[in-house]
C-alpha cells in the first residue's frame, strides 16, 4: 500500500539510476499482453530491459508490486465523473472499463482476490459512486450496483480474451449440433433460425448493459416516489 500511494524516491544507493518505474511497468505490460501474466516475472522483464534481475529490485520490493503497477498502468484513469446523468455516466464507466480489460486482458486475473489496490482502481469506484450519488439507493445498493455492471463487463471481457469472436464462435457451434440434433432441442432450434432470420445477436454487452441500467431506473424511480 505505501508503495502504491505513497511519494516514491529515487533509488539512492549504488549508481545512478538508469530506468525508471514506467519503463519497467510498461516493459512488464507488453510481456504479458504478448503472453499473458504468468510470464511476467522480475527475470523477464529486467532482460527485456537488458539489465540484471537484482536491479529491479533498487525500484520495487517484487513481483507483486509490479503487477499492482501493471494494473493501475493497464486500466488507466476513470471517465471524468458525471453526476448530472448517472445513467450515461455508468454506460461511459462500463464501456470505459471493457476497453482497458479487452486492451490487457491479463487485467481480468491480476485483478481477482486481495491485493493492494492503487488509486486509478479505486478511482473507478469513486467515478461511479458520484454517478450514484443522488439516486436516493443506500450505500449498500450503491456499492452492489458498481460489482453488477463491473461483474457484466468482466465476463464479456472473458469471453472475448477466450475466442476473437466469442458470439460468432458459440453461434457457429449451436448451429452445427442442431444440424444434426434440432429434434431434441425444438425451442432452441426456433430460436437460432429466428435469430439467423432477423440478425441482432452478438450484442451481448449492450443487451446486459441496458437491462442493469434499466433495473436500476426502476429501484431508483420507486425510491424517489418514496421520498417525496
Amino acid at each position: 500500500m505505501e508503495f502504491l500511494w505513497g511519494a516514491r524516491a529515487q533509488p539512492t544507493r549504488g549508481p545512478k539510476p538508469s530506468l525508471t518505474l514506467l519503463q519497467i511497468t510498461d516493459a512488464a505490460i507488453t510481456i504479458a499482453d504478448a503472453e499473458g501474466l504468468a510470464a511476467v516475472s522480475m527475470q523477464r522483464v529486467s532482460a527485456e530491459l537488458g539489465f540484471t534481475k537484482m536491479s529491479l529490485y533498487r525500484y520495487l520490493p517484487g513481483k507483486g508490486e509490479l503487477v499492482a503497477l501493471m494494473v493501475e498502468r493497464a486500466i488507466g484513469a476513470p471517465p471524468p465523473p458525471n453526476p448530472g446523468d448517472w445513467r450515461a455516466a455508468l454506460r461511459e464507466w462500463a464501456h470505459g472499463l471493457l476497453t482497458a480489460y479487452l486492451r490487457h486482458p491479463w487485467a481480468l486475473e491480476a485483478t481477482v482476490g486481495p491485493r493492494p489496490l492503487g488509486p486509478h482502481e479505486l478511482g473507478w469506484m469513486e467515478c461511479a459512486l458520484t454517478a450514484l450519488a443522488d439516486t436516493g439507493l443506500s450505500g449498500a445498493e450503491r456499492l452492489d450496483a458498481i460489482a453488477v455492471l463491473a461483474g457484466h463487463v468482466r465476463m464479456i471481457a472473458q469471453q472475448a480474451a477466450a475466442m476473437r469472436d466469442p458470439d460468432a464462435q458459440f453461434s457457429a457451434g449451436v448451429v452445427a449440433v442442431l444440424a444434426e440434433h434440432g429434434d431434441r432441442f425444438p425451442l432452441l432450434a426456433e430460436t437460432m433460425a429466428a435469430v439467423a432470420a432477423e440478425g441482432g445477436q452478438d450484442q451481448a454487452f449492450e443487451f446486459g448493459l441496458d437491462r442493469i441500467l434499466d433495473g436500476l431506473q426502476t429501484l431508483i424511480t420507486s425510491r424517489r416516489r418514496a421520498n417525496r
